[in-house]
């Protein structure tokens, strides 16, 4: 998993977290993406070198306004990758969500642009994303 992936990795799980809960913890992070506290500590300790999110007393986790920007995108991408999964190559949704992980880091632009447009072409409501 490249760095890049990675990191948009661990702002799409706190954009998640922060939708359903408020906020994120490292706890949290770390059992959604089965990996380590420490390793989840020390991402985050980056994105916020980077503007992307901020920690608050108790551990909490919070995207910045910049943060939030990128992770919406990454969030919306997959959210039109797993649609087109689902609804292309008749995939549960479960494994549609299970690729669409795997495959938004590495999607162009331009295939995501395709995948809106044969969405469309079909008849599928993708506003909603």
């Amino acid at each position: 998993m490249s760095n890049n992936e990675s990191m948009e990795m661990y702002l799409e799980t706190v954009y998640i977290l922060e939708n359903n809960h408020g906020h994120a913890h490292v706890v949290d992070i770390a059992n959604r993406l089965a990996v380590s506290k420490p390793g989840v500590t020390k991402a985050i300790k980056h994105l916020k070198e980077q503007g992307f999110v901020n920690t608050q007393k108790y551990g909490v986790i919070l995207l910045t306004e910049k943060g939030r920007e990128v992770s919406e995108e990454i969030y919306k991408k997959h959210q039109l990758i797993e649609l087109f999964l689902e609804h292309s190559l008749k995939l549960s949704a479960e494994q549609a969500s299970i690729d669409a992980c795997k495959i938004e880091h590495v999607l162009s632009d331009e295939m995501t642009e395709a995948i809106k447009i044969y969405l469309k072409r079909n008849n599928i409501d993708i506003e909603k994303l």
